[in-house]
């Protein structure tokens, strides 16, 4: 299947693997990329660009197919050394980014002179508007649905998407939601041009995290995720557990007083206890709706062949059906 996404990337298929705090590694960018999509190593799980370079020579003796490398820009009273990360983003070959968080026009120079293709991920059109305006490559668009941090408006893909479609001139992949066939073809019809999925990939074998998460999901419905962090106005979408509950407590206890520090045991430094260790009662760990549609622990190339043969199957089949 060819796209604006595959050409743009070279790739074989229009599936982009999201970055993904402390999944992220050389392990599963390689094995998506082998598997023909694109594989993305989360920058700020590595922390310095010392152990990013590492990670990005680990990930090229793995693969020798395109794979990205995910720089979220954060708010944060100790910045990481973003300067350095994008040199040794550049000095590695790398030749995709997936930047996330706030605005990044102060590195996209950098990447527009080596040659780099950056698609920003955004979660209203607005968003997305000023990133083509900046002169990002393409964007994410993610939908209410998505792991993670949604925004605060709450648009579904059902919406967002076409809107999307409407507004933007550079490609955009579906984001948040997108677990198989179904999700990659609603997508194409929708506008976009492929589609990105983060819980869907922590879900396989290659996957380098706790056999714990991946049977959480496995188990989970799409009832099964919390929203947290909303009086904060820093959304976060998570799977539920006993932490997450009593964060919430805590947010209806607070209201409007509500300060990060109050729930800071819930959110800090809970990510390698969960996707290292297994403790799954840690903290709070991001997870999609997408967990309902989620059922088995295949390899990424299963997954992503498996896509791809049903995606031509509803397209060629049950669509063109309807035309007859």
């Amino acid at each position: 299947m060819k796209t604006r996404i595959t050409e743009m990337f070279g790739i074989q298929h229009p599936i982009i693997q999201g970055g993904m705090h402390y999944v992220g590694f050389a392990e599963m960018a390689a094995a998506v990329s082998n598997a023909g999509g694109l594989g993305i190593i989360t920058g700020l799980t590595q922390g310095t660009p010392e152990k990013l370079a590492d990670e990005i020579a680990r990930c090229k003796d793995m693969t020798d197919k395109p794979f990205g490398v995910n720089l979220t820009f954060l708010p944060t009273v100790n910045a990481p050394d973003y300067p350095g990360l994008v040199r040794v983003i550049i000095e590695g070959g790398v030749k995709v980014v997936e930047t996330a968080g706030n605005n990044p026009a102060q590195v996209l120079p950098f990447f527009k002179d080596a040659g780099v293709k950056v698609i920003h991920k955004c979660t209203s059109v607005r968003h997305s508007l000023k990133a083509q305006s900046i002169g990002c490559d393409a964007v994410s668009v993610d939908g209410f649905e998505c792991g993670g941090h949604p925004g605060e408006d709450d648009i579904p893909n059902m919406i967002l998407l076409p809107r999307a479609a409407d507004e933007l001139e550079i490609p955009f992949v579906a984001s948040g939601g997108m677990a198989d066939a179904r999700s990659l073809v609603a997508s194409l019809a929708m506008g976009a041009e492929g589609m990105n999925m983060g819980t869907r990939f922590i879900a396989t074998k290659e996957a380098p995290v706790h056999e714990n998460v991946k049977k959480a999901i496995v188990a989970a419905s799409e009832l099964d995720t919390r929203l947290v962090m909303r009086p904060l106005r820093n959304t976060e979408r998570v799977m539920t557990n006993d932490a997450v509950e009593e964060l919430l407590r805590i947010e209806k206890e607070k209201g409007a007083d509500l300060k990060f520090e109050d729930i800071i045991e819930q959110v800090a430094g809970v990510y390698p206890r969960i996707m290292m260790e297994g403790d799954m009662d840690a903290g709070a760990w991001s997870c999609g709706m997408v967990a309902g549609l989620i059922n088995d622990i295949p390899t990424c190339q299963e997954l992503i062949d498996g896509i791809m043969t049903e995606a031509e199957e509803i397209i060629r089949g049950r669509l063109a059906g309807f035309l007859n």
